[in-house]
């Protein structure tokens, strides 16, 4: 049975929408990046220079790699598996640019697997330095991914396409709860959830909405199904989170490794990565020493003259290159036959490591936040695939608008919910009290949400349970918006007066006797975080409070004691910009676990019906005030 010519449509249209974001990314690094000189790249963070060789060596499979440092402490846009270029500005260098891929970055430090046999002759000689590249590899595996999917026929990828894609219908044995009765640390709803993981025969979706546990229960799911299975692939679509969910498997005592590249470059991580796994193995001097024999081999023969003696060096050493590439082989295989769990990104399950193998169960976390295409890839090896995630927070960055309208955001964790209805939904969060999770309860979960044992009414000392949710009005005040004119990014000073003023008092009313709590601050527009920052530093009262300032999409899936959220949007428009994503607002009100105060501009955001409601909510729940409340 070939596919219907709905699923053909679909699939040929995620290509095309793969491709524009593509293009998108291209335009912008050729346009936008590479037109800059080199110490304007410096100063934004897409370059680093100049920069010390502190190690230059070869890695798995006689990669070389190298170890750079930088003198500077600029912010900066580099992430482990970001695609790079390795140049040098000395005048007089051939080929003077080589790419590679970051293995790892550490505030000063990174490491680059370079592309090419060698490296360049002008590595040791000075002036290095290294430029973002636009990654070309990420797409090629989509695309790959799709048409594989394109050109499925009879095998179990078809059967799982048609599935997922509701053509049809998704297999299912109950399991008893005796089987997870076991599992005593976790809830009744996140037990039911590892039932519907281990009943499922092709696709279970687990929706985990903030604070409930979502990766505690993947876990505890994994710690079952290596109980009969060899082996689990496990991913997320960000290093970051895949470095998390290794430690935390770790943790249980499930082997297992982590493929790829790493953000944390913490020895708890490093030990469970491949690469270390690998290095520590005995044979691997073994190997070694046939590929330093083979260099060896090969540089004589290079200064002999020709004649047989020549072409029998040659073939000497190819033969020991050939025996140390199938030992590292055989070592490879080895240590990732022991895992109970390979964890990795999603771009990462095409790596050549994984080649040839196949999953019974593969485990996409944070399914929410990737790319279609992405996620294709890892279910491209897999015989059943569990999605986990929650579509009412942010979604993936799309940077291409058209793309965007395309429907290239829509995830396929959201395509499945409403295609199967069916999933295990974690009812029990364990961060906010009632009234901070009551509004995002109410809008987003059906009111499904409850408050774990001891969590529903926890406050801060002397605060009570209606003042954890706090909406400060400017309305009337003439704190206006302001927009940046180079960064296009809107700011508003007298939010941020008022954030203080509320801040100093708060710490002033917290007794001797407890820890002062930990603070977020949060916007939606990144130059009011900037300002922010700024302002915070300034305040000596303030010094010794722990204060993080962030973007609401750059703290998702964290948390902290008390959050402050500044709306900047007030004008006499009622215009409120992409404050109308209502997803990105329902992370930024779910971050706090003891209270949340919230700083806009009613008379702005009040004719929004979100917004609306969310006013209503604290008139009824929380406490409303105005700005002149603190104003001096």
């Amino acid at each position: 049975m070939g596919m219907t010519d709905a699923q053909q449509a679909e699939i040929t249209r995620l290509r095309e929408l793969t491709d524009l974001e593509r293009q998108e990314e291209r335009r912008l690094h050729l346009e936008v990046i590479q037109a800059m000189p080199l110490v304007q790249r410096v100063e934004k963070g897409y370059s680093w220079y100049p920069l010390q060789v502190s190690e230059a060596d070869y890695g798995i499979g006689e990669r070389p790699y190298v170890i750079v440092t930088r003198e500077g402490d600029e912010a900066h846009q580099f992430r482990a598996g970001t695609s790079i270029n390795l140049f040098t500005v000395q005048a007089e260098a051939r080929s003077p640019q080589r790419t590679g891929v970051i293995q790892y970055v550490k505030k000063d430090r990174m490491k680059i697997i370079l592309g090419g046999e060698d490296h360049p002759g002008w590595l040791h000689r000075g002036g290095i330095g290294v430029d973002l590249m636009f990654d070309e590899r990420t797409y090629v595996e989509m695309d790959k991914a799709l048409e594989g999917l394109a050109s499925a026929r009879g095998n179990r990828l078809a059967e799982l396409r048609d599935v997922i894609m509701a053509v049809r219908p998704a297999e299912y044995r109950p399991v008893d709860e005796v089987a997870v009765a076991h599992l005593t640390d976790l809830n009744d709803s996140q037990r039911a959830a590892v039932r519907e993981i281990l009943g499922a025969s092709h696709l279970s979706l687990i929706h985990g909405p903030p604070g409930t546990g979502k990766t505690t229960t993947l876990v505890a799911a994994v710690g079952e199904l290596i109980k009969t299975e060899k082996s689990i692939l496990f991913c997320a679509p960000s290093n970051s989170a895949a470095d998390l969910v290794t430690l935390r498997m770790a943790a249980r005592g499930i082997n297992v490794v982590r493929t790829g590249n790493i953000s944390r470059v913490e020895e708890d991580v490093m030990a469970h990565t491949l690469d270390v796994q690998i290095a520590n193995h005995p044979d691997t001097k073994q190997v070694k020493k046939l590929r330093q024999e083979a260099a060896e081999l090969r540089r004589k023969a290079k200064k002999m003259r020709g004649g047989r003696d020549k072409g029998m060096t040659f073939a000497e050493a190819g033969r020991l290159s050939g025996w140390a590439r199938q030992l590292e082989d055989h070592l490879l295989g080895y240590v990732l036959d022991a895992a109970d769990v390979i964890v990795c990104t999603l771009v990462g399950a095409a790596s050549a490591v994984l080649a040839d193998r196949e999953f019974r169960t593969c485990i996409i976390d944070e399914a929410a936040q990737a790319l279609e295409p992405a996620t294709w890839i890892p279910i491209s090896r897999s015989y059943r695939v569990v999605l986990a995630g929650d579509p009412y927070q942010l979604p993936p960055t799309v940077k291409s608008k058209e793309a965007d309208r395309g429907g290239f955001g829509i995830t396929l964790l959201e395509k499945a919910l409403e295609r199967h209805g069916r999933n295990a939904l974690l009812e029990v969060q364990y961060r906010m009290n009632e009234r901070i999770m009551g509004f995002s309860n109410e809008y987003f979960y059906d009111g499904k949400l409850r408050a774990g044992p001891g969590i529903a009414d926890r406050t801060l000392p002397g605060v009570s349970l209606a003042e954890s949710v706090v909406f400060i009005d400017t309305a009337g005040t003439g704190f206006e918006e302001k927009l940046h004119p180079r960064f296009k990014s809107r700011y508003n000073e007298g939010e941020l007066d008022i954030l203080i003023e509320h801040l100093l008092q708060l710490k002033g009313g917290i007794p001797p006797e407890y820890p002062l709590p930990r603070v977020a601050v949060i916007s939606p527009y990144r130059e009011q975080t900037v300002l922010a920052e700024e302002r915070l530093e300034s305040v000596a009262a303030l010094a010794d409070l722990d204060v993080t300032v962030n973007t609401v999409d750059g703290f998702q899936g964290r948390e902290r004691a008390v959050v402050y959220l500044s709306l900047v949007r007030s004008n006499n428009r009622s215009e409120i910009g992409f404050l109308s994503d209502y997803r990105r607002m329902n992370v930024a009100l779910t971050r706090a676990k003891l209270q949340l105060v919230v700083i806009g501009d009613s008379a702005t955001i009040g004719n929004d019906l979100f917004f609306a409601g969310f006013l209503a909510y604290v008139d009824r729940q929380g406490t409303y005030q105005t700005a002149w409340e603190y104003m001096s």
